[in-house]
């Protein structure tokens, strides 16, 4: 996958004002789609340098991502796996594949951040991030409750988080 051919689509989306023509080109071309997916709307912009994306809907209900405009003024790797988090919010929510437990969502999509498992074209983030990323996975990992049915499903990939947070400088 060529990440400087697809940065230059991304700009030329951005130059025209196309945010949203931007980010459905980034859900095809990384394998993001999905069918309990409603559509992209904008939400407010925290500051130049910080973004924040959210998804939004009831639970098994069609889900809407909300990004900022300025979305595409980021790092395309970042943007990647911030987009991938929220896709697979998405999918999470979605009636015929339901994670109820809100913890166990973001820790899936944390993990998912760092190892890219359910969409394998995303590329890797900076060692920053993925430190970033994965302290955030344990915080919502400590959150199941301590020695949980939830903490025992997930402690091989706890596991591997901190592996992974442990070989970085």
């Amino acid at each position: 996958m060529n990440l400087e051919n697809i940065s230059n689509h991304l700009s030329a989306y951005k130059e025209n004002d196309q945010i949203f023509d931007a980010a459905n080109f980034l859900l095809r071309t990384f394998g993001l789609e999905n069918d309990n997916f409603a559509g992209f709307g904008f939400r407010p912009e925290l500051e130049p340098n910080k973004m924040l994306l959210t998804t939004e809907g009831a639970l098994g209900e069609k889900q809407m991502v909300m990004i900022p405009k300025n979305l595409f003024d980021f790092d395309l790797n970042l943007v990647a796996n911030m987009v991938a988090h929220e896709m697979l919010h998405v999918r999470q929510k979605a009636p015929e594949t339901l994670v109820e437990d809100k913890n166990e969502r973001e820790f899936q999509a944390y993990y998912e951040m760092l190892f890219h498992k359910v969409f394998p074209n995303i590329p890797d983030v900076s060692d920053f991030h993925k430190k970033f990323f994965g302290e955030k996975a344990l915080v919502y990992y400590k959150r199941m409750g301590e020695n949980s049915e939830l903490q025992q499903k997930y402690s091989e990939q706890k596991k591997e988080v901190e592996d992974l947070i442990g070989s970085l400088p």
